[in-house]
């Protein structure tokens, strides 16, 4: 009998723990990722840049290079600069936009991404998807894996705490992704990857069921394990497939339709995720998620984050636009706008204001 076996595309190195960053040279340098400390390190005038005078005498051959902003032109212009360096990798140092612009500029020069989150706002950090706005909007853009994800949770700490808490809606969103994506297998064949929804599922579960705040730190661990571990869920699976259904749709609406006023990435999927699951009847389920969701100061209502109620069922009506060819609850009722006024009506009821 053969024995098969599949290669996970992963990275080679995750270290999370408080003072991670004090060892990023030698962390590096003995996983061969760079021994000659030729870095390419991208930050952006924020987070990182506060960081660069403590890290810099850790790695003397680093040059540094300040983004400027999260742009598909930030990150063409990042690729161009580093391409002449001859580098041995790019580390992405600071918040998400960062890591997604030294994500793509990466993988357009071909070196491998180590990427050193300064908050933990959302999956991307792990992903193979960079995020980045461009003339139409925003487009995801499919990119390697990073080599390496260094996550000190002394600096999560003094993240701003919005930016910490954005990112336990973006991994419980994952309980309504996987959710849908076996909908879409029961109605659609749609074929589903066990062990990335298992990933991503005990990811969010982690998440949901952690008793711990923001200001703990083994809370912040399993966050950011569960952070990882999405990542690691999409790049089994090929797609964002195990992170992204109804939730992610909904997040989309809100930035297409109002780009000037959307809230954060996993504010947005966090509120999308427990109006989704009363969506698909587990009510009990969509009451416990807005629970904990409360329980960490995040939105479970449009007003929340400055919506009314017709511009949530506006953007509920538009979601399913916004990644076609993706079947989740809300294509399968393909409900109309009064539709959605009464259900909506319904969830706000049932979790309480």
């Amino acid at each position: 009998m053969p024995v098969l076996t599949r290669l996970i595309p992963s990275p080679l190195v995750v270290d999370i723990r408080p003072g991670a960053l004090d060892d990023l040279g030698s962390v590096l340098a003995d996983e061969r990722i760079s021994h000659s400390g030729k870095l390419a390190v991208a930050v952006s005038n924020g987070s990182g840049a506060r960081l660069k005078e403590r890290l810099a005498p850790a790695l003397p051959g680093a040059t540094w290079y300040e983004v400027g902003g999260g742009t598909l032109d930030d990150a063409v212009r990042l690729a161009s600069d580093i391409k002449s360096g001859h580098y041995d990798a790019v580390v992405g140092l600071g918040g998400g936009k960062i890591i997604d612009c030294a994500k793509f500029a990466a993988a357009r020069v071909g070196l491998p991404l180590v990427a050193v989150p300064t908050n933990l706002a959302h999956d991307g950090l792990c992903s193979p998807v960079a995020t980045l706005d461009n003339d139409a909007g925003r487009g995801s853009y499919g990119v390697p894996n990073p080599i390496a994800v260094v996550i000190d949770l002394d600096v999560i700490h003094d993240a701003p705490a919005r930016f910490v808490r954005a990112g336990i809606g973006d991994a419980i969103s994952n309980i309504s992704a996987i959710a849908d994506w076996e909908l879409a297998n029961r109605v659609n064949g749609e074929k589903i990857d066990g062990l990335a929804a298992a990933i991503a599922r005990q990811a969010g579960e982690a998440v949901l069921r952690h008793p711990g705040g923001i200001g703990d730190t083994d809370f912040l661990q399993v966050l950011a394990e569960a952070l990882v571990l999405s990542g690691i869920a999409m790049s089994v699976s090929g797609d964002s497939r195990p992170s992204s259904g109804a939730c992610h749709e909904i997040n989309h609406a809100f930035d297409l339709l109002f780009p000037k006023r959307a809230a954060a990435h996993g504010e947005q999927c966090g509120l999308g995720a427990a109006f989704a699951m009363y969506l698909r009847g587990a009510h009990e389920e969509s009451a416990y998620m807005a629970e904990v969701l409360r329980r960490h100061g995040l939105p479970v209502l449009p007003k929340e984050i400055g919506f009314t109620d017709d511009e949530f069922v506006r953007v509920v009506e538009f979601a399913p636009q916004t990644r076609p060819g993706r079947y989740t609850i809300l294509e399968h009722l393909d409900l109309t706008t009064d539709q959605i006024k009464d259900i909506y009506a319904d969830y706000v009821k049932a979790i309480g204001s």
